[in-house]
């Protein structure tokens, strides 16, 4: 054993000149250099040398060796996780079946999660033009990486690549970008949020896209408020514009609203769910027919659970400027309710669990800015959309879920149809 590895344990242990033990090796004799270090090391149980009493100091150790000898000394308590000695013989300790628990926790600052997903959509009705219009098949692949910070702050990212099929050879490689990167935690009873993330309001009705924000919520009793202030995503981000760039040579980077900001009160009394929300958004660029345009919604709601059912009804209230200045449907409805109603749901840890579900719309143009839903809502240019979709989704396995919808939309002036059949496979790691 070199005598820098020696004296560093002995020393971690508290050894000095005069601490010695009765002589544990006879072929370490008392005025050796090693004899203060050894005896200790001996006597703490360290180092146990050999069956015939000798120590053997002058051969050469092994790596795994001294691993078992560095793993003894942590047992112990003579030194730490951050020693350096355990990070010299951290591959051996490892491989010996040592846990560093520094190490381990290190290891777990940083999670990451990931799902793909395969979708496929057919489209059909008098809104639809040519081929690539009617179908599209997309593969969607997420990582999530959530990193702590400290015990109340974390760093949540998620990178997201886009893969679209439409009859052709696409590679997809240039629709990868970071659609969420924030920081979140708590200062007191405040859970504040700020960065690129995910902007959900009006259950997905008014709008379920990214943003770029600051939120705050804050608990009282059985309810919260939460208010948001920032910018909504551009348009290109989410494929909006491939089939322009396909048709142009060129990708609409507005972002569907340059400013917004919202409210919202909710809460759980018993088996309902309750919600009132307040969108105001400037320079909207995203529901088709609502330009440069200011929109300001309101929406209530309400849903009834009980066991497997749910019951659920909302209340939207736009008012847009740009529709009633200079729209083609001036006179349109600019109000408009959802009702949906549901069985269970299929969740990806349980295989075998399942649900279904139905929904219908009425939406005046001005009270939808991004819809969550997979039918083809943007179709309906300023003019708003009534109709209904029906879905049921499964756990094929676990972690992987099957869902399948179809929507039958019409336009509120147009009375031109929009049918969507929607098929998805969701597979999560």
């Amino acid at each position: 054993m070199k005598k820098s590895l020696v004296f560093a344990m002995a020393m971690a242990l508290g050894v000095s000149a005069t601490a010695f033990a009765a002589n544990p090796f006879s072929d370490v004799p008392a005025g050796h250099w090693a004899y203060a270090a050894v005896a200790k090391l001996a006597a703490a149980g360290i180092v146990d040398g050999y069956p015939d009493g000798t120590y053997k100091g002058d051969r050469t150790m092994t790596r795994y060796e001294m691993a078992q000898i560095v793993a003894k000394a942590l047992a112990k308590g003579a030194i730490g996780a951050d020693d350096r000695l355990v990070g010299e013989f951290a591959d051996e300790l490892d491989n010996l079946g040592v846990r560093v628990a520094k190490l381990e926790k290190n290891a777990d600052n940083v999670k990451i999660m990931g799902n793909v997903r395969l979708s496929y959509k057919q489209n059909d009705g008098g809104k639809f033009d040519g081929d690539e219009d009617k179908s599209q098949s997309r593969l969607r692949t997420r990582l999530f990486f959530t990193g702590e910070v400290n015990d109340n702050w974390h760093y949540v990212a998620m990178l997201e690549n886009n893969q679209y099929f439409q009859g052709q050879n696409e590679s997809g490689d240039d629709d990868t970008d970071f659609q969420r990167a924030y920081l979140t935690g708590n200062i007191g009873v405040v859970n504040l949020s700020a960065g690129r993330q995910e902007g959900f309001w009006g259950d997905g009705n008014i709008y379920d896209d990214r943003v770029d924000s600051v939120k705050a919520t804050v608990p009282f009793g059985a309810a919260r408020f939460t208010a948001e202030y920032g910018k909504m995503a551009n348009k290109s981000t989410y494929g909006w514009s491939n089939d322009d760039e396909k048709l142009f040579g060129y990708k609409d980077n507005q972002s569907v609203a340059d400013e917004f900001w919202a409210t919202g009160l909710y809460g759980t009394w018993g088996n309902f769910d309750l919600g009132a929300e307040y969108v105001h958004a400037d320079d909207v660029n995203g529901n088709v027919g609502i330009i440069n345009g200011t929109d300001k919604i309101w929406d209530v709601s309400a849903k009834y659970n009980v066991g497997k059912f749910n019951l659920g009804a909302m209340y939207l209230k736009g008012d847009d400027d740009t529709l009633k200045d200079y729209g083609k449907y001036k006179d349109a409805d600019d109000d408009g309710y959802v009702v949906s109603m549901g069985w269970a749901g299929a969740k990806a840890s349980d295989a075998g669990s399942w649900g279904l579900y139905a929904k219908y719309y009425d939406q005046g143009a001005p009270t939808v800015i991004d819809h969550t839903m997979n039918g083809a809502w943007s179709k309906f240019d300023g003019e708003g959309f009534k109709g209904y979709n029906v879905g049921g989704n499964v756990t094929l396995a676990k972690n992987m879920v099957a869902t399948v919808e179809y929507y039958d939309l019409k336009g509120k002036e147009s009375d031109q149809h929009a049918r969507t059949l929607w098929s998805q496979l969701v597979v999560t790691f």
